[in-house]
């Protein structure tokens, strides 16, 4: 497999070089203000992806499927509850977007790979946590009073969501006091890989998708800090630009970054899950991890693969 090499000190100026299949949506220069036009079209983006997901699962397996995969009858009908919640979703933000004279974004062409119940719940859990840390990190960018407010109750209603599918899967449904918030870029990177196209007449949006990192299928099933794990990274390598500093997995949370260094195994990195101090948001519940050379701040610019997507058990 050819694999290519990421400098960490170099990754700003060829972050746009990550994976092709990642950089599916027109990318606007960084430097572009960013709207509350920019946002609700990137929160739409993320909600066609949803309404589009739940539709496919509710296509593809009936309710006797799910009862055989171990679901009761009422969780069944709540997902199609859930389903039309996203749907209420895109309508409500496509009409905003066109009340404000912004052309919406259009629904792309996905693939979500459906090939079983449980594989297509665990998805949904990831999905929803994922848009409850969209929404969190968007809001203070958010200039307008309504839309901040029209925001929030969309993303209560997420996190709702979340916790029920968590409760299903036999996830503790609220395993932090706090949520993380995602950057922009940080969101499209775990979104990206279920877009396979998306209309050439839809505006462009001001993100880039860094190279994917994943947690190996071969980490302990129950993962807690001081717990070891693998991050994947698939055909690429990141090295430090002086080939010999350290290189962090940050584990993100509103309190901040909680680093722990990262040993370059085959195929990826070793690391143990750190803890966080005393005071600051636990690690615990769905949790992002980026991997940077940079031990005091995560942002674009020290970014050099992820996130991935760690569920971590309270200690």
């Amino acid at each position: 497999m050819k694999s290519t090499i990421f400098s960490v000190a170099a990754f700003a100026a060829v972050a746009a070089a990550a994976p092709a299949k990642n950089n599916l949506l027109a990318v606007r220069q960084a430097a572009s203000a960013i709207t509350d036009g920019d946002i609700l079209n990137y929160a739409l983006t993320l909600e066609h992806l949803e309404d589009k997901f739940y539709r496919e699962v509710l296509d593809k397996f009936s309710e006797s499927d799910f009862e055989g995969a171990g679901f009761p009858a009422p969780f069944y009908a709540n997902l199609k509850t859930i389903s039309k919640d996203e749907s209420t979703h895109v309508s409500f933000l496509t009409a905003a977007l066109k009340a404000a004279g912004v052309t919406p974004v259009e629904e792309c062409t996905y693939d979500f790979g459906l090939t079983s119940v449980n594989m297509s719940i665990a998805t949904a859990s990831v999905l929803e946590g994922v848009g409850v840390s969209a929404y969190l990190g968007a809001a203070a960018d958010i200039m307008s009073k309504n839309y901040l407010t029209a925001a929030g109750s969309i993303l209560t209603v997420e996190s709702r969501h979340s916790a029920y599918i968590r409760d299903a899967l036999a996830q503790i449904p609220f395993a932090s006091p706090f949520d993380a918030p995602l950057k922009y870029n940080e969101v499209y990177t775990l979104a990206a890989p279920f877009i396979k196209s998306c209309p050439s007449t839809n505006p462009p949006l001001p993100v880039k998708a860094f190279p994917m990192l994943t947690a190996s299928p071969d980490n302990p099933k129950t993962v807690t800090s001081g717990t070891k794990i693998t991050l994947l990274t698939d055909g690429y390598t990141v090295k430090a630009a002086d080939g010999q500093s350290q290189i962090y997995a940050a584990f993100i949370t509103v309190t901040g970054p909680v680093f722990t260094e990262a040993t370059p195994v085959e195929g990826g990195f070793s690391l143990t899950v750190p803890t966080a101090d005393e005071g600051m948001a636990p690690i615990a519940g769905q949790m992002y991890v980026v991997l940077t050379g940079c031990n005091t701040v995560v942002t674009d610019e020290t970014t050099a693969a992820g996130p991935a997507v760690v569920e971590v058990t309270p200690s």
